[in-house]
């Protein structure tokens, strides 16, 4: 995770299931912030949480994707080299599938700069090793050939639109079984707090499912239901 400000934040973030989110920021007038294609790369990978870090390709432009420009001062091992620990990367590859944006020992690296996961609308090269490292990913699955055979690497931490969604640097992003989802940095405090709250009060909801309440007027719940709802929490 990241440093101190970010804590308190994300700790509550980590509990609460991008769904919630995606509701919350319904609310807020936000509907696109689900990033198409990022799925998990292997089943039970724990929720992640942490500033967007950007990595921006092009589609394949012959005189510059070739193997010799992964040795140049601007390329995915620069990019790689200036991810601060606790990130997210987030990595705009045009939703490419059948080219890998990058594979196993760019993993392996992130891992050891302690980098929180990855997140791409692309695919990634080498899925076992990749799984292998560790690194929490969240793709549109895996693909042999490499970057340059699809894909022109271009920059890092400037604005990407990722699975058809706008991510800035340092915006929030939070992966879970169901996805990923953006949270603008101005609205994390916010969305965070609402999410508790919101989450509490739908662990609730199941109770009194589980107990045979129908849905009218539960879920959404209504001024009676909020009441009841108010007066357990203020209970314990």
């Amino acid at each position: 995770m990241s440093a101190s400000p970010d804590t308190p934040t994300f700790a509550t973030l980590a509990g609460v299931t991008t769904a919630t989110l995606t509701t919350l920021l319904l609310k807020k007038g936000l509907r696109n912030v689900w990033i198409r294609g990022a799925f998990p790369l292997v089943d039970g990978q724990p929720r992640i949480v942490g500033r967007a870090f950007t990595v921006r390709f092009v589609p394949a432009r012959e005189d510059l994707a070739t193997p010799a420009s992964w040795s140049s001062p601007i390329s995915t091992r620069a990019a790689i080299e200036d991810m601060p620990a606790g990130c997210v990367a987030v990595v705009d590859a045009n939703g490419v599938r059948d080219a890998g944006f990058w594979g196993d020992i760019l993993c392996g690296r992130m891992v050891q700069r302690g980098v929180a996961g990855l997140v791409s609308d692309g695919v990634v090269r080498d899925r076992a090793g990749v799984v292998a490292t560790g690194l929490p990913v969240w793709a549109a699955g895996a693909a042999a050939p490499p970057s340059v055979a699809g894909l022109t690497f271009v920059d890092w931490q400037k604005p990407v639109g990722c699975g058809g969604v706008a991510v800035f640097p340092d915006d929030v992003i939070v992966a879970d079984g169901d996805g990923a989802v953006v949270i603008p940095a101005a609205l994390v405090d916010e969305i965070a707090a609402q999410a508790a709250d919101q989450e509490h009060l739908e662990e609730w909801i199941m109770g009194e499912i589980r107990a045979g309440v129908p849905l009218p007027g539960l879920y959404p719940p209504n001024a009676e239901t909020r009441a009841r709802y108010e007066a357990t929490a203020r209970r314990k």
